[in-house]
């Protein structure tokens, strides 16, 4: 008899009464509890993860008044955590086949929110940024992990639904911390947002250690770096990985730099809106929780190169609204460009897991460190548009972000499909 815990789901190998040899540890598969409470620890992880990432992102206003520093300045502060980030990222897959996935992880989400509570105590700028960059490093453990454990232990016709609903999580985490962050702001003060947004950090990292079952399919090598460097190459010899890896660097740069100045806009004439309003606004993130999931999923059944392109071309629409001067307009074209980024974020990372091969830590890496680099280089760039030519200086440094985004879709939708996973006579080919 199948335990509740979904044994018929995540079955480990072993030995039937008699001797008989049990088949190895099968997938997790969606509609089982194992699967559940999988996705449920996972989003706790992304709710943590992105709201200490992001929860800075709506005071920047407050850091440009507090500390006298210009806009471009005051992007640093989520610029240089994911430039940190995304070099971090590069080593933290490996550190994970040495260490464990879970191990790996726990410690990541445990120590991040300790150096998010230290921010909210800091006087001084420099400082504040030093425990930014740090953040970038701890932080490192969970995103490409998370990617990795997700498609070692998801059955091929689940992953996109379990990226999805991680990456719903993500979204949660990313609106939570920017809106209580904001809004705090605007009654009390930004140091008791972040501070309290570091609590629900440490509170998220208990819940996943105790809800996330350990690895079945992760193989442990150990940290040497020329082995290391020889699987990152791997990732390079596929015709597809490279094009994914470049899709994450233009999906984050887009999606991070209207929200880095989409608050200097708003809370400027003629809308001279408060910081609680700003924070309310990013709640559109919520709109993210949907798209990732059910464009992941879209995506698993009718094909990723035929899904992905889409995501793209609401991108641009929601840019162009952005440009428009009703704020009802504007309200919408962020809600456009969110919900195409997370849609897009979750078939490409997705597809990354699907194409890896042996290279899942590496590949997922490699995108990691492509999408973080786009919210570091784009997000600070568009500081520079933004002074140079206001909000539609950003918007147009945008909308040529995406128009290469759709570009690059366009080359992935031509490439020739993987072949479906093993048991041809038992399982249909997987849509890619």
């Amino acid at each position: 008899m199948a335990s509740q815990d979904g044994v018929d789901a995540v079955s480990q190998a072993g030995h039937r009464p008699g001797g008989q040899e049990l088949e190895p540890a099968e997938y997790i598969r969606h509609g089982t509890a194992v699967f559940r409470r999988t996705n449920w620890a996972l989003f706790a992880a992304g709710l943590a993860t992105f709201g200490l990432l992001y929860c800075i992102q709506p005071l920047m206003p407050e850091f440009s008044r507090d500390y006298g520093v210009s806009a471009a300045t005051a992007s640093l502060s989520l610029s240089l955590t994911t430039g940190v980030l995304a070099f971090a990222m590069l080593f933290a897959g490996g550190v994970s086949d040495a260490w464990g996935r879970k191990s790996v992880m726990t410690a990541s989400l445990v120590s991040s929110a300790v150096l998010v509570l230290l921010t909210a105590m800091v006087p001084d700028w420099h400082m504040l940024l030093i425990l930014r960059a740090l953040l970038g490093l701890t932080l490192s453990g969970l995103p490409a992990v998370a990617m990795t454990y997700l498609s070692e232990e998801m059955h091929p016709e689940s992953i996109g639904l379990g990226m999805g609903l991680y990456i719903s999580g993500n979204a949660i985490g990313g609106m939570g911390g920017r809106l209580v962050a904001g809004v705090m702001a605007d009654f009390v003060s930004w140091r008791w947002g972040v501070a309290t947004v570091g609590l629900i950090g440490l509170v998220s990292g208990l819940a996943f250690w105790r809800m996330l079952p350990p690895s079945r399919h992760h193989v442990h090598h150990p940290l040497h770096l020329g082995a290391l460097l020889r699987r990152f190459a791997l990732t390079f010899r596929d015709p597809g990985l490279p094009w994914l890896f470049a899709e994450g660097f233009l999906l984050l740069g887009a999606f991070v730099t209207v929200y880095n100045y989409i608050g200097y806009r708003l809370l400027a004439p003629p809308y001279n809106l408060g910081q609680a309003v700003v924070g309310a606004i990013f709640s559109v993130y919520l709109i993210g929780t949907f798209s990732s999931a059910w464009m992941g999923h879209l995506a698993g059944r009718l094909g990723r190169r035929k899904v992905l392109w889409t995501a793209f071309v609401l991108m641009l629409a929601g840019v162009g609204l952005t440009m428009a001067r009703p704020l009802p307009v504007i309200v919408l074209g962020i809600v456009a460009v969110t919900f195409g980024f997370f849609g897009g974020h979750s078939i490409a990372s997705s597809w990354v897991g699907r194409r890896a091969g042996n290279a899942k830590a590496q590949a997922s890496s490699m995108y990691l460190f492509s999408y973080y680099m786009g919210s570091s280089v784009a997000g600070a760039s568009g500081g520079l548009f933004y002074a140079s030519h206001g909000w539609n200086g950003v918007a147009l440094f945008v909308a040529a972000l995406v128009l290469a985004g759709l570009l690059i879709a366009w080359r992935l939708y031509r490439l020739p499909p993987l072949p479906g996973p093993p048991s041809p006579g038992t399982e249909p080919p997987i849509p890619q």
